[in-house]
Parts: structure tokens; sequence; C-alpha cells
């Protein structure tokens, strides 16, 4: 159980340790403020980890701390990893990216599109190509959670069992197989929406590789990184490691606690959630951050080649196109002007467009629960920020820690 701390000096990797106490100072102000329960904050540089904040508690009720070994529910942090993993089989020949998913999950052959009318009575067409595995790396397949509630497929996506988890006994093959015979939100490749397509991805692994997505991550990508806290659950002896989930209250936003949700991840899943299944701490995190800014290569192990890691951080949405131009509105707490999408993750593009003090280049993803983590190559800048509080639509911290970060760069 590492824990993680800082391990040189910021101004020998030019930060101003003045101007980086504002990072501390606003997180301590979201904890003072009762908004957030507890966070962890780790920025590297480097091969260096150069600052660290640890602050609040894990589990409000019993005062136990948030500490640099706390265990937290990753969600969506858990794309990344399941896209690198599909680019690591993609290395190895396992399949092109243009190939049709229902190579892998032959449900997927016969999918149809969403054209018109209620979730009760809707008018459907043809799709007009295949479902391609490009198509799930980058959220343009055309399918979408049950959580987002801004349409009528969405709505079946919740009559059929989907909307924060999947149906009761469900294994991810039965799930992908559901999520195929419910209707395509829109023409694949057309649009872009945030959506299951990271689960389907993980299934793909899953037949590509004959390993579980369990087994296949665990032997492949966090054995080797060292990630030893990073799984779909919480073994039994480390449950008092793992920090309480929150929600904010209706008015006051303050954190209140969300064990109906939050249990979820003392128990092995059924349906290994390639998109949003995995727990985790900031010591194996920020090592998965520093892979990437390696160009796919950690302490001597390397996952992926350098220009496979390029090509996954560049902007694949056509003809250049941002995602508040390409894609459906997105469930978080801020705008995607200037911003695109590459192969898992968000990609800044345009930083004046941003409206965001970052890096063009700098790409990132984050998790529901207000998780976060971002690689600014430019700067060579790894961050990672954990927190429990359900959803991450509710404070602009991402931004405002991207923005204290850049302030303190002085070198």
């Amino acid at each position: 159980m590492p824990g993680i701390t800082t391990d040189i000096g910021p101004t020998e990797v030019g930060f101003d340790p003045v101007r980086l106490r504002r990072i501390d100072d606003l997180l301590q102000g979201y904890v003072d403020g009762g908004l957030l329960a507890g966070c962890q904050f780790v920025l590297g540089r480097g091969d260096h980890v150069a600052h660290t904040v640890v602050t609040g508690k894990r589990d409000l009720e019993s005062g136990a701390p948030f500490t640099d070994d706390t265990i937290v529910r990753l969600y969506s942090m858990t794309k990344p990893v399941t896209s690198v993993a599909a680019m690591m089989l993609y290395e190895e020949g396992a399949f092109e990216l243009k190939d049709p998913v229902a190579k892998f999950i032959p449900s997927f052959a016969d999918v149809r599109v969403y054209r018109s009318g209620s979730s009760a009575a809707p008018t459907l067409e043809p799709a007009t190509e295949p479902v391609r595995i490009w198509h799930l790396l980058t959220h343009t397949a055309g399918l979408t959670y049950g959580f987002h509630y801004n349409n009528a497929v969405d709505a079946m996506y919740r009559a059929a069992g989907f909307e924060w988890g999947t149906p009761k006994g469900a294994d991810l093959a039965e799930c992908c197989d559901r999520w195929a015979q419910l209707p395509l939100l829109f023409q694949p490749g057309s649009e872009w929406n945030y959506s299951v397509c990271t689960d389907v991805l993980g299934r793909v692994v899953e037949v590509a590789s004959g390993m579980s997505l369990d087994a296949f991550f665990a032997e492949r990508i966090l054995g080797p990184l060292g990630m030893v806290d990073t799984a779909f659950s919480v073994p039994a002896g480390e449950a008092g490691r793992l920090a309480a989930l929150y929600s904010p209250e209706p008015g006051t936003r303050r954190a209140r606690r969300n064990d109906a949700m939050g249990a979820a991840a003392l128990t092995p899943p059924v349906c290994l959630s390639g998109g949003g299944g995995l727990v985790g701490t900031a010591h194996d995190y920020h090592r998965f951050a520093r892979m990437l800014l390696g160009g796919g290569e950690l302490d001597g192990v390397r996952l992926l080649g350098p220009r496979t890691v390029d090509y996954m951080t560049t902007n694949h949405l056509p003809e250049g196109q941002d995602l508040t131009a390409f894609g459906r509105p997105l469930f978080s707490e801020t705008q995607f002007d200037g911003v695109g999408f590459g192969l898992g993750f968000s990609v800044v593009e345009d930083t004046a467009a941003y409206r965001v003090l970052s890096s063009p280049g700098t790409f990132a993803w984050g998790g529901a629960a207000s998780t976060a983590f971002w690689v600014d190559p430019y700067e060579g800048i790894t961050a990672v920020l954990l927190t429990q509080l359900l959803p991450s639509s509710t404070h602009p911290i991402r931004t405002q820690l991207m923005q204290l970060v850049l302030q303190a760069v002085v070198d």
C-alpha cells in the first residue's frame, strides 16, 4: 500500500513554491466549506513528484482522515486504462481501428438508429455503416448513458436497467448484447456522445486477448506498472482505506454521504466495467499518468510505443472539431470549447477558445466522483486529483486546478 510523497523541491523543477500554495488554499477552502469531505492532489514534473496536498476526511462520519494511501472509486478514469489496453492489442495486430465491432461482438452486426418518437414508440432506421472500434475509442458510436436524461434513447437505457449501473447478474458480455439491441442515438461517426463505448471496448479487449478484463489489466498493465491498489473492487482487508462517497446536498451543496452507490466498491462486480469500474490510489494513477508522459514507458516497463501515445492524444474528431461543436451536451462542470477528443482522452487544441490557462496538447479525463487527471507534454507535467463527490459537474475544481498549476510554473 505505497503512498505518494514529494521527492524533489518544487523550485528544482521550475515551480514557485509560494504560488503553489494557492492550490493548497483552493482545496482547503472546498474542505472547510463542507463542499468536499477530503481530497488529494499530486503534481509531478518529469520524473519527479513536486507537490502534494492531502486534506480533509475520507469518512466524515467516522472522522478517518484522507491519507496518501486512501482508495477511491475512479469511475470514468477507468476509461483511459481500457483505452491503453485496447491500443496495446492494436500494436500487436489484434485488430485495425476500422474493424467492425461485430467481428468481436456479433450482436453489433445489425444495429438500428433512433430517428424520432418517444422511448415507448421510437422510429428507427438502419445504420449506414457498422459500429467500428475507432467509434468506441472516440465515443462516436451512437451509444449513450442512461444518466444523461437528454433524449428518448437515454430513457430506453434506464428502462433496460442501465442508469448508474448494470442489470443484476448481467456480465460484460451480456451487457454488450443488450446495448446492441437498443437503438443508437445517431449514425456511427456522425456525432460525439459520452457513453458506454469504453465498456464495449473492454469486451473487445476480452475477446481479442482471450482474457477477462480484470486479468488483462492485472497481468499487462497494473502489475507491470506497480499499481498494486488498483482493481475492480476493494479487498476485504483494505476496506478501511476506502473513502466514503458523497453527493451535494440540495441548496447548500454540502457533501452528504451516498452509501446507496458507494457500497458497490466493496464487492467484486459481475460486470467488469471498462468504462467505470476501477478503484485505486493517487500513487497508482500517478504512475499511469507518468507512463503516458513517458511515451508509453515508465521505469523500464514499456506498455505502448511513443508514436502510439502521440496518435492516441491527437484530436480524432472530424475536421479537427471540438467537443462543443461535434458533441452532444457533456455531463461536466465546464464547457469544452477548443477541446477535441483522441483515442480515450480529451485533448486541448485551442487554449484561447478553452478559456483555461493550459498548454496545447494537454490530454486528460476525469471520473463521476470529481476525480481527474491530466498530462501536459509541453511542460512535462502530470497531475492527479482524488476526491469522492458525485456528480463531477458540481464544482469547477478541475479547471481551477489547471490554471493554478500553470500560474505556478516559472521555469
